[in-house]
């Protein structure tokens, strides 16, 4: 391999809680004159068009709404391992990108995945100066580069679901997009290991990969995703296109935990076996979301009397126009990761329509979509842990490249993953894996994944991801 010095990250030490302004306990100011401005020039001239589809939006919202809070646990999709070797039917598929989220259970053997999750605590013990979030009472560990994690990140059948969930559901408008979704790269991300009785670790509704970012032309601006939303067209916004994804920009403000990189799905895998209330997952599970969320701080309500149905009917909602639009952008703050609740996003319904991931036993992977709602438990109820690690899914783009080339400098130095808080992170920890572990670990897309290895194009794939792949080894030196 071929070494490269890439500027180093310069993140200050923290831990989970600094992505997120409720956890952080920073105090809420009111965002800065410029945000109101950008305000106004994202809806200037389309309000009729806006105020006509925040209309239809609700309506269909209330519909949605009451399907899930029916539904429950059952509306979230679910598909066996063994299944995806030929592939699902149209109406699997159409419904995973509905809810943007999926449970594919069996993905690694049971007995490996629990055995995941022993090899981590005895990592933490002889490693007692491991940071975590709470200090007194660890859940969320500032760990990225212990062995169970590498191994998992490297495992022939997760790159295999990967790969199945970039290729199968994303997609691009033209051929000539320089993004590859054949070839998944690693993430390093950390790992919670929850135990029964927690509430510390109550981290509610939230959308990561940015939060006021999704509002600015300098962020996901740049790329034009979500054009059609704030032009009323919220039914023609497509949200697994993913040519605009290549040029936005998701962390315009360094924030601890900020997403750089293009993860097309976040996702984790079950070390425990773990039910609803035990400490797990919960989504919104409607891909409509995106839409509310964005066009919710125009809007605002007439008759603020929280009593029966007639807050939420749409005749109660008004547009805001430019002599009374505020700077606000309803749980958006630099810096942090988008966060939702009731009193900020009332036709969500959330605290009803919040909605648990089915049992999962060791080995199970779960992938929501970038912009999905998600939460965890805000308390423990189970009787025994609840322990995963995180593993998004990114496909291969001149960004993620440029962040592999930081990630990779990361692993080698033992320190966080650049997009995480800073610090000496795991340097100085014992029995840290070694790039020669690594090697004899993985297999060659495991190594290709964590771009140690060159990247070779598919025959069959598109000029875009041809001219990608190359500039992907360029930029990490394995030409």
């Amino acid at each position: 391999m071929k070494k490269m010095t890439p500027k180093p990250a310069t993140k200050r030490t923290g831990d989970i809680s600094d992505s997120f302004v409720s956890l952080s306990g920073a105090e809420l100011a009111p965002l800065p004159d410029r945000f109101r401005q950008l305000k106004l020039d994202l809806v200037r001239d389309r309000e009729k068009d806006i105020v006509a589809g925040w209309k239809r939006l609700l309506r269909t919202l209330r519909e949605e709404n009451e399907i899930i809070a029916k539904k429950g646990t059952g509306v979230i999709p679910q598909v066996e391992f063994a299944d995806l070797e030929n592939g699902l039917d149209s109406k699997a598929r159409e419904e995973i990108k509905k809810r943007g989220v999926v449970v594919v259970h069996g993905v690694i053997p049971e007995k490996e995945a629990r055995g995941y999750k022993e090899r981590v605590e005895d990592y933490v013990h002889k490693n007692p100066h491991t940071r975590a979030f709470p200090p007194h009472d660890p859940q969320v560990y500032e760990l990225y580069w212990s062995e169970p994690q590498i191994k998992a990140r490297s495992h022939p059948s997760m790159l295999k679901v990967q790969k199945y969930l970039l290729s199968d559901f994303w997609h691009s408008a033209s051929p000539n997009t320089p993004i590859s979704l054949d070839i998944p790269l690693s993430y390093a991300d950390r790992l919670r290991i929850r135990q029964p009785g927690d509430a510390a670790f109550a981290l509610g509704p939230h959308i990561d990969g940015g939060s006021v970012e999704r509002w600015m032309k300098d962020g996901y601006g740049r790329g034009n995703v979500y054009d059609k939303v704030f032009e009323g067209k919220w039914e023609s916004y497509d949200p697994w296109e993913a040519s605009g994804r290549v040029d936005a920009v998701n962390d315009l403000h360094n924030g601890l935990g900020a997403c750089s990189a293009f993860r097309a799905w976040q996702g984790w895998v079950s070390m425990s076996a773990v039910g609803p209330e035990e400490g797990t997952l919960l989504t919104y599970p409607l891909m409509l979301s995106t839409a509310y969320t964005l066009l919710r701080p125009f809007f605002r309500p007439i008759n603020e009397t929280k009593i029966g149905d007639g807050f939420l009917d749409e005749r109660n909602w008004a547009f805001t126009g430019e002599d009374d639009m505020t700077s606000d952008l309803h749980g958006a703050f630099p810096g942090h990761g988008q966060e939702l609740n009731d009193e900020l996003h009332p036709h969500l319904e959330l605290s009803r329509t919040m909605t648990h991931v089915p049992e999962i036993k060791p080995g199970a992977f779960v992938a929501w979509h970038c912009d999905t709602i998600h939460a965890v438990d805000k308390v423990h109820k189970g009787h025994s842990d609840s322990s995963v690690l995180y593993i998004p899914v990114c496909p291969v783009t001149e960004l993620n490249a440029q962040y592999l080339v930081r990630q990779r400098q990361a692993f080698l130095a033992g320190t966080p993953g650049p997009d995480f808080p800073g610090g000496e992170g795991e340097s100085k920890h014992i029995d840290r894996p070694t790039e020669e572990m690594l090697r004899r670990w993985t297999s060659v897309e495991g190594r290709q994944a964590m771009g140690l290895d060159k990247l070779i194009a598919s025959p069959a794939a598109l000029p875009g991801a041809r001219e990608v792949v190359e500039r992907f080894n360029a930029t990490l030196g394995l030409v």
